[in-house]
């Protein structure tokens, strides 16, 4: 549910009236707005963000990953409206044992190497990715790198 605070503003309200389930929660920090997404909602808002409010840039997507506090991962997605100059932060919140989330390539095709990094480097999966292949380590590597476990110490002898 949208905080009281972000009812005035213009892009949270119009989410928040697209889909009253869409958002979970959100701040208005220093200039930028966060919203956090169910994750379900993910696709249908960034299509809604992207061809109603004019959201046509994904700078980038990356992951968090909040080891050991649970929900573990944070699916994070920067959106850019041109005509407005208007810089958007979307955040999506998944259990460390179901690191799982739609993929947006429907929405941006240039989301694919943003949400293959994101794997490769945490772990994430993206459900209905067109090419969900390694795009930085080896085929064979082991494990992801950017996770908080992840031994930088390489296996024990």
């Amino acid at each position: 549910m949208l905080p009281e605070s972000l009812k005035e503003h213009a892009t949270a309200a119009a989410v928040e009236a697209f889909d009253g389930g869409a958002c979970l929660s959100g701040k208005f920090d220093r200039g930028e707005l966060t919203l956090e997404i169910a994750r379900e909602k993910i696709v249908s808002v960034c299509g809604f963000l992207k061809y109603d409010l004019g959201f046509v840039r994904l700078s980038t997507i990356t992951g968090v990953d909040w080891y050991p506090d649970e929900p573990r991962f944070e699916v994070v997605y920067h959106l850019h409206s041109l005509d407005r100059n208007e810089r958007l932060r979307l955040k999506c919140r998944l259990a460390g044992s179901d690191a799982e989330i739609e993929s947006v390539t429907v929405v941006w095709h240039g989301a694919d190497w943003f949400e293959r990094e994101t794997f490769d480097l945490f772990g994430v999966r993206f459900r209905n990715h067109p090419d969900p292949r390694r795009i930085m380590l080896p085929d064979d590597w082991e494990g992801h790198p950017l996770r908080k476990d992840y031994s930088v110490m390489g296996p024990r002898a």
